[in-house]
């Protein structure tokens, strides 16, 4: 029988599937965001999904509903929000009261008393000044002493992880104290995977009034996005792009390099992030939430629900891009949950 796994702040299910190709049994996933609670339930029908603020669940009355007992659940997991301590945030840390939502896998597991806890998070959350000197690693590694817990934590680079993208996290294991863990190694020391290998053999992207010819691969780029993206090449950004008229260009300097930036195949994605959609590297249009999910190594087969904002546009909650650039990609996280299970004997 396989060990059960639970996640918290669960997202569009990258972490999920991480963890279930590793050999685990995900039971239940909790995630507030509606559109990525729909998208969770499109891809597992045999997984509990809650739609709820895990700040409003008893740790207690949710083994009671699933039917478990505290110390069933072989590893409690999740990727907590991050904008507290994002670089591209404000970076209040715990002042924000997004920034202790990563203290409630402290809180559930006292009570599930899991194997093992693993959480993503941006690098910064590490070495983030918390109080009295103390960083809020520091203050986590605390917390889950105080409860029986030794705590490791490393920053990863995805990309050394079979995933097309440069993209480091901060990834903390906390494990029954005195017991030992490493965090997986690298697959590769030489890395070849691009994002030309990741988008290669999608077929051609179609508007949002036609049905997509692979699971959202919608192109919602709006004409006047084009003439501005037809001035970037391959590799670049926007204040680099030598021939862009000073009406297209506007205010951006040569620093603004993560801003309308165009791929390029023969290199690995940039990270992906929220605020922002890549070119495509060859076509004048923002990559879809289809080729976006490439990049983060999600499989073809996981569908995203919600919808896909134009980037002029405003949607309520999590938009189809947002979800991805949000999520754990999938083979980092069955990297570490593999760590985990091999060196637990789970």
């Amino acid at each position: 029988m396989k060990p059960k796994a639970i996640s918290l702040f669960s997202g569009a299910g990258g972490m999920d599937i991480g963890v279930s190709k590793a050999g685990f049994n995900n039971v239940c996933s909790i995630e507030m965001d509606p559109h990525c609670a729909s998208t969770l339930r499109r891809n597992s029908s045999r997984m509990a999904v809650w739609q709820v603020d895990v700040r409003a669940l008893d740790p207690k009355r949710t083994l009671d509903s699933l039917e478990l007992a505290s110390g069933d659940v072989a590893l409690l997991h999740g990727g907590p929000p991050c904008q507290s301590f994002s670089q591209i945030g404000h970076k209040r840390g715990l002042d924000d009261s997004r920034g202790r939502l990563a203290f409630e896998m402290v809180r559930f597991a006292e009570v599930l008393r899991p194997a093992a806890i693993m959480l993503e998070q941006v690098p910064t959350f590490l070495a983030t000044e918390a109080a009295d000197g103390m960083t809020v690693l520091d203050m986590m590694q605390e917390a889950f002493f105080s409860i029986g817990y030794d705590t490791h934590a490393s920053v990863l680079n995805a990309l050394e992880f079979d995933v097309p993208q440069r993209r480091k996290r901060a990834v903390i294991v906390a494990v029954p104290a005195g017991q030992s863990f490493a965090f997986p190694e690298p697959k590769r020391t030489i890395v070849t995977r691009t994002a030309g290998d990741a988008l290669e053999g999608l077929p051609k992207a179609m508007p949002p009034n036609r049905e997509p010819l692979a699971p959202n691969h919608v192109d919602v780029t709006p004409d006047r996005d084009r003439y501005r993206i037809s001035f970037v090449p391959e590799g670049l950004w926007l204040s680099k792009a030598s021939g862009a008229p000073s009406d297209v260009v506007r205010r951006l300097t040569p620093k603004d390099s993560t801003k309308f930036r165009r791929l390029d195949r023969n290199k690995p994605s940039l990270t992906l992030r929220c605020g922002e959609a890549l070119y495509h590297p060859t076509e004048n249009r923002y990559i879809t939430p289809r080729e976006a999910a490439r990049l983060q190594g999600f499989p073809d087969d996981h569908i995203l629900e919600g919808p896909i904002r134009r980037r002029t546009g405003v949607v309520k909650n999590l938009d189809q891009h947002r979800q991805v650039a949000n999520a754990v990609p999938p083979p980092l996280s069955m990297a570490v949950a593999s760590s985990v299970k091999s060196e637990l004997r789970l």
